[in-house]
């Protein structure tokens, strides 16, 4: 009976260890810190609903920031995989050298565009509802906390830089520690500066933001001084800075192969800020609902969105070493770990569902709102879990153009059409929009399904045939 159950397992003990080596950090890493983004969210939620929606608007614009910097990165981040399955540390400094200069230049998009358009963009989430609440206080917090996390853009941006390209050369432990030090930095920065403990101002809104500008300069220092101490286990940091430039054909390759990952995440992250949009028509007491919502879903999607992660390291090095078989399969075990894991963060989502929002200070039909929408994001965790590993498969083997096409493709033609025709043309309740959106996205599964179990990501995109060795 053991023999037969644990042959309906995806691998056998030496393939978890691998897996779980990489994922584990990663997943306690981004645990940790979804886990103090909620204690973040409730102490500014104790300040009051409206403080707590202007801060929840303004992270969501600049979660499409983050998401630029984390598409932008990847695009290299796929030949800094498959070069350190080669061994060759020259390619890697060429990927870390164009993942800076992609990471300046988005860095400084963003902070004119949030510098010039950043109070009508938070004035498109402050809809009047039944339930009321003060939209002019809302924004004037909003700008209040925009204003100081600006200063945290620099720091965020050169923190991923490092931590992906240890990630993606199989150091994952060192981006994990330098995570933890920076949450706890962050919860220790909020607890002194929200309410002004230890004779500290208090500060509200704008204390959480210092805490997290603070805490991203730590991290920061962390990765980039660690790497550079340990070029034993960092070769490729040596003389890393010996020279900016990047050769023209090698540019060109990872601006071929990043642009539509970058494209991606920029249209994806703005197509879920656009969802977002939609569902706030139905009130203020929505933005605060939903930011409940997603606060402490985050805390549990950590562990599907973790394996998305092992995926692409653990299939881009065998990629890279030709092991293209045997890629394959463990890229179909992967994806088969990965839901059955989600199926068990699911039930236990369901499960805290009722109860976490009991420790925000809000109004008990936000509170229920809340807790219907955690129990939405629950039933559809397997889905989304599937989607990510599919995702993550095709960046993988560099089809960039057709992950773009799958993500945000889908994301655009289907599911914000839906959101946007129910926001302005029914009563539709909004966790009802929810469903209608993530049954849609049904048809994203089957083409994964598809276009994984087609192979068309099965390349080893370093080779040499594809790309010239142009070591200085």
């Amino acid at each position: 009976m053991t023999r037969l159950s644990s042959r309906r397992l995806p691998g056998d003990r030496a393939f978890y260890r691998m897996v779980l080596r990489i994922a584990v950090p990663v997943m306690v890493q981004n645990g940790i810190t979804n886990f103090v983004s909620l204690l973040d969210n409730i102490m500014v939620g104790q300040v009051g609903t409206e403080p707590m929606s202007g801060v929840a608007i303004v992270n969501q614009l600049l979660f499409v920031y983050n998401l630029c910097i984390f598409g932008g990165l990847a695009g290299a981040g796929i030949f800094t995989a498959q070069f350190f399955g080669q061994g060759d540390m020259e390619g890697i400094r060429q990927t870390f050298r164009f993942k800076l200069w992609i990471g300046l230049g988005l860095t400084a998009a963003a902070a004119v565009i949030l510098l010039t358009a950043g109070t009508p963009l938070i004035g498109l989430y402050l809809n009047e509802s039944a339930e009321g609440g003060d939209l002019q206080s809302t924004l004037l917090y909003g700008q209040e906390y925009l204003r100081v996390m600006l200063l945290g853009l620099p720091p965020f941006m050169l923190a991923q830089v490092y931590a992906s390209s240890l990630r993606e050369c199989g150091e994952t432990f060192l981006p994990m520690r330098a995570g933890i030090t920076a949450v706890l930095v962050n919860l220790a920065g909020n607890a002194l500066l929200i309410y002004g403990l230890l004779g500290f101002p208090r500060l509200g809104v704008t204390g959480a933001a210092i805490a997290t500008v603070i805490s991203r300069y730590v991290e920061m220092a962390i990765v980039v001084t660690w790497t550079h101490r340990h070029k034993k286990q960092n070769p490729w940091a040596v003389r890393l800075y010996r020279t900016l430039r990047i050769p023209a054909e090698r540019a060109a390759t990872f601006f071929s192969k990043g642009f539509p990952l970058l494209v991606n995440e920029a249209l994806w992250s703005s197509g879920m800020a656009v969802l977002s949009q939609c569902y706030s028509m139905r009130g203020l007491s929505v933005v605060t609902a939903q930011n409940i919502s997603s606060t402490i879903s985050n805390l549990f999607n950590v562990v599907f969105l973790s394996m998305g992660t092992a995926i692409a390291i653990i299939i881009g090095q065998k990629l890279g070493a030709n092991q293209l078989d045997e890629a394959r399969e463990t890229d179909r075990k992967l994806i088969i770990f990965s839901v059955l894991l989600s199926v068990g963060t699911a039930l236990l989502l369901l499960a805290a569902a009722p109860f976490f929002p009991r420790f925000y200070q809000t109004t008990d039909e936000i509170r229920a709102l809340a807790t219907r929408l955690m129990m939405v994001n629950a039933l559809f965790m397997p889905q989304a879990a599937f989607m990510n590993a599919c995702y993550f498969t095709l960046r993988s083997g560099g089809k960039t153009w057709i992950t773009f096409l799958f993500d945000s493709g889908c994301l655009w033609a289907l599911s914000i059409p839906i959101a946007y025709v129910h926001s302005r043309t029914t009563a539709m309740r909004v966790e009802w929009m929810i469903v209608c959106v993530q049954l849609a996205e049904m048809t994203k599964c089957l083409l994964g399904y598809h276009l994984v179990r087609t192979g068309v990501w099965v390349r080893n995109i370093v080779a040499s045939q594809e790309v010239s060795d142009h070591a200085e």
